[in-house]
């Protein structure tokens, strides 16, 4: 499909939402029929595939996440959520023992220091937990001031991540941010294979499918006590609708981002559960993290 089509067929999505809106129909009543659209990618002017900057199907894009109603339990669909992750986390865990053994001595080797690194995050109903990953980064990253430049903590404190880090391990200069050790351990998500058997299976702190976890101030900078009551209703995941579809492409600045993580905590289910999953393996593979 080349440009010009792709271009016509957003055009004849966003005339389907204007119809829906002047119908006045009921967003719940074509959830599975508009569903579809989130997995319909655009090439961008540098080839990349991303996706529409529609990020929630069911919305006009000028609505606001606050009109959000409350999150509903899913007992039946919690039950079997659970069930999955017990049964995935264990296949994983077994699988991926010798690797993740492997990646921790290299760790040691390029960056002297404990391999592991726990950071603290908000977990559900504002709760604390402690998330178990693998070092990518130098000994002494968090001290931010140290370490980055006026432009880079101004970046880091706007989307609480940066483009270029040059806290990554093996990082030398301007670039090595997407090419370096600690880069590659991100890219291919090799520093959260240990919240799998830790967070997931033994903890349960965390799923597989669910909002990212985040920390304290970064919560409070952009989540209204409305939004975060939504987003601390269910319990966050290693990997999220956001991070799936477009964790590059919508930040916390337009809103998008914020508007992605609301809308899952409002239309999980194990079918879009099934898909971030895909999604996240084909995000992997592209290389561009998760």
């Amino acid at each position: 499909m080349n440009i010009k089509e792709q271009s016509v067929g957003l055009d004849m999505r966003n005339e389907a939402v204007d119809l829906i809106t002047k119908l006045n129909v009921k967003e719940e009543n074509i959830a599975t029929a508009v569903r579809g659209a989130i997995d319909v990618p655009f090439e961008t002017s540098g080839g990349n595939a991303r996706y529409s900057d529609v990020v929630i199907p069911f919305r006009r894009k000028e609505e606001r996440a606050e009109n959000y109603e409350k999150v509903q339990p899913k007992p039946v669909y919690e039950f079997f959520k659970r069930f999955f992750d017990i049964v995935l986390s264990m296949l994983a865990s077994i699988v991926m023992l010798i690797p993740v053994l492997i990646i921790a001595v290299i760790i040691m080797i390029k960056d002297p220091g404990n391999p592991f690194y726990i950071h603290t995050r908000v977990g559900k109903d504002h709760k604390p937990i402690k998330i178990l990953k693998l070092r990518s980064m130098k000994i002494g990253a968090d001290r931010l001031e140290d370490m980055l430049t006026p432009e880079q903590l101004e970046e880091y404190r706007r989307e609480y991540k940066l483009r270029d880090d040059p806290r990554l391990i093996g990082w030398k200069k301007p670039g090595d941010g997407s090419k370096c050790f600690g880069a590659r351990i991100r890219q291919w998500s090799l520093d959260e294979l240990l919240q799998i058997p830790y967070n997931i299976l033994i903890k349960n702190d965390l799923r597989l499918v669910g909002p990212r976890p985040i920390m304290e101030d970064e919560l409070l900078e952009n989540y209204t006590p409305e939004q975060q009551e939504i987003l601390l209703s269910i319990k966050p995941g290693l990997t999220g609708y956001w991070q799936a579809y477009a964790r590059n492409d919508a930040t916390y600045v337009d809103g998008k981002r914020q508007q992605m993580e609301l809308w899952y905590a409002q239309n999980r289910s194990l079918w879009l559960d099934t898909k971030i999953i895909f999604a996240t393996v084909a995000a992997v593979l592209r290389k561009s993290g998760v």
